[in-house]
């Protein structure tokens, strides 16, 4: 069985020696010549109706090579049969609820809390004309109806790092989709479509990309799911640019070594903020069946402002996103979460004093330095003598 490793190296690229290239190339093309216009109306149809190939191209707003080969490196890492591309995280998200939801007559989206901000406000605005019932991750089975048509997922949680037991969920969830948010695991550490998850699905802004430089979403999925989410695609013009498909694909070949020290530096971290008398707790991802290691994503509480911390940082990037180079962190109240409303917030275990860190690669110890700089001049009461690492287990 070839490592995942190799996988992300050479996913992809099987027919770079075809065309006598070594790097993948751009293709920038918006349009195509199309000389037999009837084959090339064949081919439109074709794409319509969610093809994977066709003889032609057409147009970009329906296929682009560029973006394809990043496609199949995903599903590679993924352990599905196909990946659809979308312009960003939240136009991959909006694919699967209008795949899996509106285009099948079942308006109804089971989550579980916490989910990314962005996530969350979707579901609850009712813009895409579906209802959202929000329930623990036990209590799946129990909020289904007839018309209910996916489940949302995410693990770990964003922001908090809540594990969600996987194939729990899918037992519950019967024959409804269930819609993993992969985004802080990373194909390297978790698959959840080996878990039975029906959408595996990626904010390529973060890990994947890596470098805080481009922006895109990816779904992983059976063929027969990534046909409707294409429909989707091309209907809404939710596209990824090539230039954006080059870069994430690009990335993912240093995907492995990126996780890995990361998730070293992490784990360095949370065990010295947990010790720390400024920190009330330290949220931090013990080590699950369905994880193969910890991650890089870090979130704490403070005893003192939050806000006021993060403007002592000197090295630290205060910022949203993740899974860059480089150190960041954001208060999730006040940024990323604000949406959600905070006794909902509260409630899903995402109290108004916590911070996230996402650990980048700079030496653990100048990222401690800072942090503990910070937190050194927090005004605040000690508390009493206490084990504050909470390792977040799966439910």
């Amino acid at each position: 069985m070839t490592r995942i490793e190799t996988i992300a190296v050479h996913g992809g690229r099987d027919d770079l020696a075809e065309l006598g290239v070594h790097a993948p190339p751009i293709d920038l093309s918006t349009t195509y010549p199309v000389p037999d216009q009837a084959l090339g109306g064949e081919a439109l149809g074709e794409w319509a109706t969610g093809a994977a190939q066709a003889s032609s191209p057409v147009y970009a707003r329906l296929h682009n090579p560029t973006v394809a080969r990043f496609e199949k490196a995903l599903a590679g890492l993924e352990h599905t049969e196909a990946a659809v591309a979308f312009g960003s995280g939240m136009a991959a998200v909006t694919a699967v609820i209008q795949a899996a939801c509106v285009m099948a007559g079942k308006p109804h989206v089971i989550a579980v809390r916490p989910l990314y901000g962005g996530t969350d406000h979707l579901l609850s605005s009712g813009l895409l004309g579906v209802s959202t019932t929000y329930v623990e991750a036990g209590l799946v089975s129990s909020a289904i109806r007839p018309d209910t048509g996916l489940i949302v997922v995410e693990t770990p949680a964003n922001p908090n790092l809540d594990l969600v037991d996987i194939d729990h969920v899918v037992r519950q969830a019967g024959s409804v989709p269930v819609m993993v948010d992969n985004t802080f695991a990373t194909p390297i550490l978790q698959n959840p479509a080996l878990h039975g998850a029906s959408y595996v699905l990626h904010s390529g802004t973060k890990y994947l990309g890596g470098h805080g430089d481009v922006l895109g979403g990816v779904v992983a999925c059976s063929e027969a799911l990534a046909a409707a989410l294409r429909q989707v695609r091309i209907i809404t013009g939710a596209v990824l640019h090539p230039l954006g498909g080059y870069l994430l694909h690009r990335g993912l070949a240093t995907l492995p070594l990126r996780v890995e020290a990361a998730s070293r530096s992490a784990a360095v971290l949370a065990a010295r903020l947990a010790e720390h008398d400024a920190v009330e707790f330290v949220r931090y991802p013990s080590a699950s069946l369905q994880m193969r290691g910890t991650g890089a994503m870090i979130a704490f509480g403070v005893h003192g402002d939050p806000t006021s911390i993060v403007r002592r940082l000197r090295l630290i990037t205060p910022a949203v996103s993740l899974g860059s180079v480089d150190t960041l962190i954001e208060h999730p109240w006040a940024l990323t979460h604000r949406l959600v409303p905070g006794e909902e917030l509260r409630a899903s275990g995402v109290p108004e004093n916590l911070l996230r860190i996402s650990v980048g690669l700079e030496h653990v110890e100048d990222i401690w330095n800072d942090l503990n700089s910070a937190l050194c001049d927090v005004d605040y009461v000690k508390p009493s003598p206490g084990d504050y690492l909470v390792m977040t287990a799966t439910h």
